[in-house]
């Protein structure tokens, strides 16, 4: 994968979403009302944004960090690499997604994020971060909320990893995403578009591209998704749910501060 683009290597463009489309926006509305102050605040500090082609780097590993990325459009995850080349893929960034809050108070990058297809990123300089809790105590809350969010999702994927087996952890993992898609407007009906290789899948769910296969065809046996062209459909989506002892709980679909 290509290095990460910074600001100043990347062609600019100007954000032209409004405050009532804007994906960061409409996610935190899921959890409080924010005021027109805290909408504007939010779309002045995103008006840059750096498109990324598919597989290209967001930011890499040892990179000196610079700001908060926010992805506006696309799918992209975050990843570690080991020594010999085996990659772990740890989370995976929908529209909407910080996909670093804190990390601009260390000095490098520990992981890296790539874009899975052509994305559009903005930049938060750490400054504007510091203005949203130094100003806005409600929108504080509201990136508090999507950082606990985050680190559940991580703890999710922990137990799917380490005690599901190759058949629940992958319907899990198809659950979670129709969930978290659905919450931002991203799917159409019970359909999603999963921009997937098996080998990605299988460095997420910590399967063999063969296993990952079986596991895949099975699924559709038991009536219970179709994929085709990269567009995942759930035929039974309380099926899915209890093949992958699912439970929504860990998203917090339903908080609400206000």
């Amino acid at each position: 994968m290509a290095m990460g683009k910074t600001l100043s290597q990347a062609v600019e463009a100007d954000l032209t979403v409004g405050a009532s489309t804007h994906p960061l926006i409409r996610k935190l509305s899921t959890y409080t009302k924010l005021s027109a102050e805290e909408e504007t605040a939010i779309v002045d500090a995103s008006t840059k944004m750096v498109s990324f082609d598919a597989n290209e780097e967001i930011a890499s590993r040892g990179d000196k960090v610079r700001g908060v990325n926010l992805l506006l459009e696309g799918f992209a995850c975050r990843y570690k690499y080991l020594e010999d080349g085996r990659r772990q893929i740890l989370a995976f960034l929908l529209p909407g997604d910080l996909c670093d809050l804190h990390v601009f108070l260390i000095n490098r990058m520990d992981h890296s994020i790539a874009a899975l297809v052509p994305s559009k990123v903005a930049m938060i300089a750490p400054a504007n971060i510091l203005r949203f809790t130094n100003d806005f105590p409600n929108l504080t809350r509201a990136l508090w909320w999507t950082t606990l969010l985050d680190e559940a999702i991580t703890r999710e994927w922990v137990v799917n990893t380490g005690q599901r087996t190759a058949y629940e952890r992958t319907a899990h993992l198809f659950c979670e995403l129709f969930h978290r898609l659905r919450l931002i407007g991203r799917t159409d009906g019970n359909s999603y578009r999963l921009p997937l290789t098996q080998a990605a899948l299988g460095d997420t769910l910590g399967l063999s591209s063969v296993h990952v296969n079986r596991t895949l065809q099975e699924l559709r046996r038991n009536g219970l998704i179709s994929l085709r062209n990269s567009i995942l459909t759930i035929n039974n989506l309380a099926g899915l749910e209890r093949a992958a002892l699912f439970s929504r709980d860990y998203l917090h679909l339903a908080s609400s501060a206000g």
